[in-house]
């Protein structure tokens, strides 16, 4: 076992049941790029309707707009992200990688209420859809 996955287990033994489930549903959103099952068969579906050249068919004259996902009542941290992930599809996650993993330790380790973390997590990607468009513009 390597240096850092000692710290990670010694981390994961110190949290209550709640949060080593929060940092195991976290660790399966970064292993898995931020998709979900459903995103993952959208992308099949995308990529099996390609012009043959192994390039999915895009309308280039228009900016994706967001999927519009209601907040469940209850969500966690974890929750939030994969629904932010499915209501920008368009965005590349790692780019978001970073910053929400800074924003699930500021949760899980330094507990800062769900509220507020997943408050910040929208508004993460806002900004970054924001910039998104914002530089789609500047390509053409």
């Amino acid at each position: 076992m390597t240096d850092q996955q000692q710290v990670l287990l010694d981390y994961y033994q110190d949290l209550s049941a709640q949060d080593q489930h929060s940092l195991l549903r976290f660790a399966e959103f970064l292993a898995t790029g931020g998709m979900t099952h459903e995103s993952a068969t959208d992308m099949v579906a995308v990529n099996n309707s390609s012009s043959g050249s192994g390039q999915p068919v895009v309308d280039e004259s228009v900016i994706p707009e967001p999927e519009k996902i209601e907040r469940p009542e209850d969500e966690t941290v974890v929750a939030a992200l994969k629904r932010m992930s499915a209501t920008y599809p368009m965005l590349e996650k790692t780019a978001l990688l970073n910053k929400a993993s800074e924003l699930v330790a500021q949760h899980v380790m330094f507990g800062k209420p769900a509220v507020v973390v997943i408050k910040d997590i929208e508004t993460m990607f806002a900004e970054v859809y924001d910039k998104f468009v914002e530089d789609y513009g500047r390509d053409k």
